[in-house]
């Protein structure tokens, strides 16, 4: 039986955040909605104000759940977390609505909510969303009126059963041939990412607290740094440096003369004579401010007031000129800041100049090759106290907020938020924790068994393979058979360039063109780099000419696993150039990599662990994490050296295609998610 199915619970506020899951303490099941494929409809309260506490339908919904075939829910991981948490069984297959919407829009990205496809495919049932009132005055899910919340939830069943119709016929269609795969793959995989937030991730609390002080002390220390060097640099001209307006000046040492004008003088795509010359014309250059003594009261920040005869009176007034320090700052003859030059119109930002982190890391690499110690200081000191304010903000903060009474943090993972495919995160997104086995947050984490340890299995150049088999380029699927360093050799190239760059740094730069990107406006060494790349790895140059053709041609990009990207827009500009070629690039690595072979291992995984204790509690990019009971650790090593012996069959097998490159999964093993060592 075909069993459509929708849940209603209760939701808390707390932080300023709204929580929607069953680990709150206080949220409940309040209504449960079954439809089956027969139309018979029936809703069942569990606490409802006017049914509280209400068990007694307990054994009918799990008796339907029983005999389920297949579970169609919109957003089903939020549904089967609030079933599993409320005791009932269902380990079946689902067909989520949302995710078949968002395959079928191949990455172009329309609203997913049940409402908008109801509109979009002019359902007959239409989602009338008569409890938007009721939420808005503050009143709980339990305490709507028992019939108008019965009759919301069954239009909800209705619309989401018809749609589930809509869309299964789409996919047998011939306009969407070939992405029913890609839909079963991810309704597999949505199941693994409800059991993943089910189970949250254990954290330390005396270690969390503990990385709060380590960042705020460091935070103040630099903030200290950093204003004795602004003072150096700017004078007594007041710079706050969370000001992209006031920080663009202290790095570029202009300012735009009329906001309101700035941006809409540049083209991005102008010449560079061009951009020199309106840039000029619109922008001026900051000067150093510095202590003048005020003339109005000579220095001495009082003033007396002069009566009609001309004598003063005896007591002085505040110099309003200078507010009563009797000095004033005016603008002398030494330019401010650091000097640098934006080199083109792209670096133009609303506020002045652009002062993200990427063009800070080229100006810094510039600066190195340079040698200007000072602004490679400063440059660095602006990134790390930005990097600190990220990190106390989404992460020691985020976990805080996240985190349940449990003392687990329930990590979200979700399919449909990138137009690749690839997993994003959410409460908070911990898929944009830093790379690397050096992020202190990473430590709070830790196993929820005594003497347990943490595990992360992480592909090694999982992208850079994949765009290797994509390609089939000679010389990349040598070096990545053969065990060749990619990352080093990258370093290599852009240190004897005259940038000294160490391997972890390289990483960016070597994944950097399989994304789309070019060495322009990048540091003179690290453009060598790019341009040596393309001429290294001449078959995936010419591989992405492909892709560019097949974009024009047929408006869509195909993954060999059968996921699909549309172009619809995509033209051959004046200049030759392919528009959105970046994306053109991108989306197909990203998909094959990260959106379809990383989901691959995470079923086999969670398949091979589910007769054990031990379980995958987060994955991050190319990375999945396990949760180590004491007395498996040697089961879990030997499971992913198994994994690594029959990765290429797993892939060739779910894809149906014969991957000529080997993959490979490194594991490490540790107390906690940051203390982690290779395993041996």
């Amino acid at each position: 039986m075909k069993l459509t199915l929708d849940v209603e619970n209760t939701v808390t506020h707390r932080d300023g955040k709204m929580h929607l899951d069953p680990f709150e303490p206080t949220n409940s099941l309040v209504m449960v909605g079954m439809l089956t494929d027969q139309g018979q409809c029936l809703t069942f309260p569990f606490d409802h104000a006017d049914h509280p506490n209400q068990n007694d339908y307990f054994d009918r919904v799990q008796m339907m759940l029983d005999e389920a075939t297949i579970l169609i829910c919109h957003n089903a991981p939020h549904d089967l977390v609030w079933l599993w948490e409320s005791g009932f069984k269902y380990d079946g297959p689902v067909f989520d609505t949302m995710l078949a919407e968002y395959v079928m829009q191949r990455g172009q990205k329309e609203p997913l909510s049940l409402d908008a496809c109801a509109q979009r495919y002019e359902l007959s049932w239409q989602k009338q969303d008569t409890l938007k009132e009721y939420f808005k005055q503050g009143v709980s899910t339990r305490d709507i009126p028992y019939n108008e919340l019965t009759e919301y939830l069954v239009a909800d069943l209705h619309a989401t059963q018809e749609l589930s119709d809509r869309q299964y016929a789409k996919l047998l269609s011939k306009e969407y041939a070939g992405l029913m795969d890609t839909v079963v793959l991810s309704n597999q995989v949505a199941v693994v990412l409800a059991r993943i937030y089910q189970r949250g991730f254990n954290v330390n609390e005396s270690v969390l607290e503990d990385v709060r002080v380590e960042f705020e002390n460091e935070k103040q220390t630099l903030t200290s740094e950093l204003e004795t060097m602004v003072h150096k640099l700017m004078g007594h001209r007041h710079v706050n440096l969370n000001s992209p307006e006031q920080l663009s000046q202290v790095i570029y040492s202009r300012k735009p003369i009329d906001k309101a004008m700035w941006q809409n003088n540049f083209d991005p795509y102008m010449s560079k004579e061009s951009y020199k010359a309106v840039m000029k014309e619109n922008s001026e250059i900051v000067y150093k401010k510095e202590p003048q003594k005020c003339h109005t009261c000579d220095g001495s920040g009082k003033v007396y007031r002069t009566r009609k005869d001309g004598s003063k009176y005896a007591r002085p007034n505040k110099c309003k000129v200078c507010d009563g320090n009797g000095y004033v700052f005016v603008e002398s003859e030494r330019v401010a800041g650091l000097r640098f030059t934006a080199p083109d119109a792209k670096w133009v930002s609303a506020n002045g100049f652009t002062t993200s982190k990427t063009h800070l890391e080229i100006l810094e690499g510039f600066a190195r090759q340079h040698d200007m110690h000072e602004a490679i200081s400063f440059l660095n000191k602006v990134k790390r106290l930005s990097a600190l304010d990220t990190y106390l903000s989404s992460f020691v903060d985020g976990i805080n907020t996240y985190r349940k009474a449990d003392g687990k943090l329930h990590v979200r993972l979700l399919q449909h938020r990138t137009a690749t495919g690839r997993f994003s995160g959410a409460d908070p997104n911990m898929q944009n924790m830093p790379r690397g086995g050096t992020f202190p947050v990473k430590k709070v984490f830790v196993s929820r068994w005594e003497g347990g340890k943490i595990m992360e299995a992480d592909f090694a150049q999982l992208e850079f393979r994949a765009a290797a088999f994509l390609s089939q380029d000679g010389v990349a699927i040598e070096e990545v058979s053969t065990g060749f360093d990619v990352h080093s050799y990258t370093a290599k190239v852009i240190t004897d360039a005259g940038q000294p760059t160490d391997r972890q740094t390289a990483k960016a730069h070597t994944f950097a063109p399989l994304y789309g990107a070019t060495g322009y406006g990048r540091t003179k060494a690290e453009a060598e780099y790019y341009t040596h790349f393309t001429k290294k790895y001449k078959g995936i140059a010419d591989w992405h000419s492909r892709l560019a053709k097949e974009a024009l041609t047929t408006k869509m990009i195909t993954t060999p696993s059968g996921r699909q990207y549309s172009f619809p827009n995509v033209v051959r500009k004046m200049n030759g150039t392919v528009s959105y070629f970046t994306q053109i690039k991108n989306y197909p690595v990203q998909g094959f990599a990260t959106a379809d072979i990383v989901p691959v291992v995470l079923l086999e995984m969670e398949k091979r662990l589910s007769t054990m204790k031990s379980c995958i509690v987060n994955t991050v990019h190319d990375s999945v994490v396990i949760d180590i009971h004491p007395e498996e650790e040697e089961k879990i090593i030997s499971l992913v050296r198994n994994m690594n012996d029959n990765l290429t069959d797993l892939i060739n097998n779910a894809f149906a295609v014969k991957l000529n490159v080997p993959m490979l999964l490194e594991a490490k093993i540790g107390p906690n998610w940051l203390d982690t060592k290779d395993v041996a």
